[in-house]
């Protein structure tokens, strides 16, 4: 009963000081409300990265001149090491003796126009050259039509297979097998669409032109280009002794001497997401500080108001003590005032934070997401708050004297 009746008390009080309690409430709100935005945010984040890169397959690897270049802050740049050429990764293809299938493919040019009669593309349809185990190493599907065999990928076919962005600018409603396309300075037989994949993470997989692997290397706008090698395993189980043996066989390939270091990187499909989530971590720690900045003003503005409603309701006190209650039930009353207003304040801010975070994750290509954990964590973190803002004044209320807070004016 004792509990029901403070609270039903600490309900009166703020009722009589709506705009004083309404403005603790929004600063509590406006602290919450960045925390669990900017958490909120990353983990639609994380959600996408990870079905975007689950999507090219945990169980495999790419063999690249360079790593996955990705810095944070003023690192320096990974310098590349020499490409790779064309004929070291057929040599590549040919060599490695595991179960696991190996894909070549290299981007031709980012920059490509691609028309169809009176319809042309802006330029900025990538062009990517790509064997036949290309678009299954990168999660591509094919929507309509096939893909290119091996005797089409050794001679250089004119042929290619688009994107589903490309297909709707240049074909709206048509049917887009065996039409003649002009990509850049070639004219290209389609003979097969993408599915869609959407946007993740700001880049678009629609928007690209695949050739055959031997087409993209007369095309190619770029002197010395660097093809990759993807290898793809048939189970993670071997994943270690077919990277031992890749290495082994391209080091061969690019005559490295025992004694020297590997002139190329091998880094697992995933490793580009797993370095992000790394570096996302000191985001996380700056959203969690600005939180605990806001909420340290906010918890000193409710302290304070605490106190001044101390000070206001002295014969309150006094009355109440004269007729039975002992300090203990004074010190729960304001304590539960105390949380009652973060909570009020706690309820609006994480609403608006989980509002902003899907905002710019849907914003981003991302997906919807409720982060329960920052739900409950913020209620709690909004009851320590009342607890420790509430628990001075509430100490101060307790310890009046009856008399002479019955005398106060």
């Amino acid at each position: 009963m004792t509990y029901t009746e403070n609270v039903k008390l600490a309900l009166q009080s703020i009722t009589g000081n709506r705009l004083r309690t309404m403005l603790t409430a929004l600063i509590i709100a406006i602290g919450l409300a960045a925390l669990v935005g900017i958490l909120t945010t990353l983990d639609a984040v994380k959600k996408s990265m990870t079905e975007a890169f689950s999507s090219m397959g945990a169980n495999s690897f790419n063999i690249r001149n360079r790593g996955t270049g990705i810095r944070i802050g003023g690192g320096q740049r990974q310098k590349p090491f020499k490409s790779i050429r064309y004929e070291d990764a057929l040599a590549f293809k040919e060599r490695l003796n595991t179960p696991a299938k190996v894909a070549i493919s290299v981007v031709a040019t980012r920059g490509a126009t691609v028309k169809y009669g009176t319809e042309k593309t802006n330029p900025n349809i990538s062009i990517q050259g790509v064997d036949e185990h290309g678009l299954g190493s990168q999660g591509l599907e094919l929507a309509l039509g096939r893909n290119f065999n091996t005797t089409e990928v050794q001679s250089g076919n004119n042929i290619c297979i688009i994107g589903s962005e490309v297909s709707e600018k240049l074909f709206k409603n048509q049917d887009p097998l065996d039409k003649i396309i002009n990509v850049g300075n070639s004219r290209l037989k389609v003979v097969g669409v993408l599915v869609s994949k959407g946007q993740s993470m700001g880049f678009s997989g629609d928007r690209a032109v695949y050739v055959p692997l031997l087409k993209a290397k007369l095309i190619n706008s770029t002197s010395n280009p660097s093809y990759t090698i993807t290898v793809i395993v048939p189970s993670n189980d071997i994943m270690e002794n077919v990277i031992g043996e890749a290495t082994a066989t391209f080091r061969n390939i690019r005559k490295i001497r025992v004694t020297d270091p590997n002139n190329f990187e091998i880094t697992k499909s995933d490793a580009m997401a797993q370095t992000l989530f790394e570096n996302l971590r000191y985001i996380v720690w700056g959203g969690i500080a600005i939180g605990v900045i806001t909420l340290m003003g906010a918890s000193i503005g409710l302290m304070n108001i605490m106190l001044v409603s101390v000070t206001e309701r002295t014969r309150e006190i006094g009355i109440r003590k004269a007729i039975g209650a002992n300090p203990a039930v004074i010190r729960k009353q304001f304590l539960i005032e105390a949380v009652i207003i973060c909570l009020m304040g706690g309820a609006f801010g994480i609403f608006l934070g989980i509002a902003i975070g899907n905002l710019i994750s849907l914003g981003m290509g991302g997906s919807f997401i409720i982060p329960w954990e920052w739900i409950f964590g913020g209620f709690a973190v909004c009851v320590l708050v009342g607890i420790v803002s509430g628990y001075y004044p509430a100490k101060k209320a307790s310890k009046l004297d009856p008399v002479e807070a019955l005398r106060y004016e």
